[in-house]
């Protein structure tokens, strides 16, 4: 008798609908699974037998063909065990329930039956939604992914003999009712009032705020380079729903939204060691999963002492600094991941972390050509990627001991809402960053007054700035002038833009 359960399949972050088609005739007892599955589709042949017969059901003794449809494509993970065995049993007469047809079967079936959470549910059920499914049966773990999305109707299974029995009977679904906008998160991160001192550093970061954009710092060990950097994510407003959704995909795919639900509004902040390989930082496997570039998609990358990380690894932040994705080449087909990220490195000026911040008592030791090679580990073309440069002071005791009181994260965040409204009502629907901006936006929204514009035509040639370089140069010079809601760029806001071009130690742009 043939059978058909409907699923789907993911391969990168694209999902694709998948027809599970189970046949079982007379002959030899065997199992042919057929559709190009991966090895661990082919395993599971011998999961969905043991989950069935340890369920108090039985596994057929006859031929049994199963098609993953369509053919063509290839079919990796293990979510596809629970579909398989719904089809089994549906051939088998032993699931008599009309419920399975147009409903959507997606799990992992352990050996006794139990159904274990899968990874990718996200990116599936949306896939699956856009095509007029409604009707859902997925894993009890996957439960706060499944409900973010608006509209859907779930039964959520803890093994498999619970599931046919409802299924036998009459079966109680879920209606989700997608992100809600009033659910509390709550989110532990450092504030800036309890950073003292390096009001130009906390400028910096509020510029990169207001328009994404990337920024390096440089300065000695100890002057609150990490510190500051982690207090960013306190300042950086909530994720909007499209946003949401994206980065709640990603996470899915890689298997880290099912605890996670501060990813539902808060931008996420990813941290990689300077270990950390190409492969790790773009995304891996034969078939790629998502990297820390991807992971941070609509938040930031912080890279802590950038110099120490592998050349090679720097060098690919090339194209997804610029286009905004990540682009990953395979045997098995080639795919696209999302990484619209901040990128904020921090870094010691040479490897004793004093050049050009001699303090009392305390002067580089590094000779030239070692200051030399260990700032030219970062490429001239990664520079030139980077928005901002700000340097970090050490210190003085004065700062630390003293009694006024900082500026909370809280009043710092008010101000980027008010510049992010602002740029709202000049954009409108087109979601857009100032950091993002193509050549076509610059010229329509970066509009220099007379007195701007003639500071930036001396700029251009007292610097040497590339044509890159004049582009991110305009974008932090908007994002300045949105933050006094201003719609030309001044004089003031070129300035302060050039003083955040270059620091002492890197003269080139």
């Amino acid at each position: 008798m043939l059978s058909k359960v409907v699923t789907a399949s993911i391969v990168g972050m694209q999902a694709t609908k998948v027809e599970v088609e189970v046949d079982v005739v007379n002959g030899l007892p065997a199992v042919n699974i057929v559709g190009l599955p991966d090895m661990a589709v082919k395993e599971s042949r011998d999961r969905v037998r043991a989950a069935i017969d340890n369920s108090s059901m039985e596994f057929p003794m006859q031929r049994v063909t199963v098609n993953l449809s369509p053919a063509d494509s290839r079919k990796e993970g293990t979510h596809f065990d629970l579909p398989i065995a719904m089809a089994t049993l549906l051939s088998t007469g032993q699931v008599k329930s009309k419920l399975l047809d147009g409903m959507v079967v997606i799990g992992e079936l352990s050996l006794d039956g139990s159904i274990m959470s899968v990874n990718g549910v996200l990116p599936m059920i949306l896939e699956l939604k856009s095509q007029g499914y409604k009707k859902m049966i997925l894993p009890i773990d996957n439960y706060n992914e499944a409900m973010l999305v608006e509209g859907l109707q779930f039964y959520f299974a803890t093994n498999l003999n619970d599931l046919v029995t409802k299924l036998n009977s009459d079966i109680d679904l879920i209606t989700s009712n997608g992100v809600s906008n009033e659910e509390n998160h709550t989110l532990t991160i450092e504030d800036f009032d309890e950073v003292s001192g390096q009001e130009t550093l906390k400028r910096a970061m509020e510029i990169v705020a207001v328009g994404s954009h990337n920024l390096l710092i440089v300065g000695p060990p100890g002057s609150g380079k990490t510190m500051l950097t982690r207090c960013l994510p306190s300042i950086l407003p909530e994720l909007n729903f499209e946003e949401s959704m994206e980065v709640a995909a990603i996470y899915s795919t890689a298997g880290l939204l099912k605890n996670n639900t501060n990813t539902l509004k808060f931008r996420p902040f990813r941290s990689p060691h300077h270990t950390s390989s190409a492969t790790a930082l773009t995304g891996g496997g034969r078939i790629p999963r998502p990297g820390e570039i991807s992971l941070s998609h609509h938040g930031v990358l912080f890279l802590d002492e950038l110099p120490e990380f592998d050349k090679r690894s720097l060098e690919i932040l090339r194209q997804p600094m610029e286009e905004g994705i990540v682009t990953i080449s395979r045997s098995a087909g080639t795919f696209t991941f999302p990484a619209r990220f901040m990128m904020i490195g921090a870094m010691n000026p040479c490897p004793c972390g004093y050049y050009g911040f001699e303090e009392k008592g305390r002067s580089c030791v590094c000779a030239p050509y070692q200051i030399q090679r260990y700032v030219q580990r970062i490429s001239g073309p990664l520079i030139d990627r980077v928005d901002l440069f700000c340097e970090a002071r050490r210190l003085e005791y004065e700062d630390l001991t003293s009694t006024r009181q900082a500026e909370s994260s809280l009043s710092i965040r008010k101000r980027i809402a008010k510049a992010r409204n602002f740029q709202l009502s000049r954009y409108g629907n087109l979601n857009l960053k100032n950091a993002n901006f193509n050549t076509a936006q610059i010229k329509k929204y970066c509009v220099l007054e007379a007195s701007a514009e003639k500071l930036m035509a001396y700029a251009y040639d007292k610097l040497k700035l590339s044509a890159r370089a004049y582009s991110r140069l305009m974008k932090v010079s908007r994002s300045i002038a949105d933050m006094d809601l201003s719609e030309k760029i001044e004089e003031k806001h070129l300035a302060e833009a050039l003083q955040f071009r270059t620091t002492s130690l890197f003269q080139r742009s």
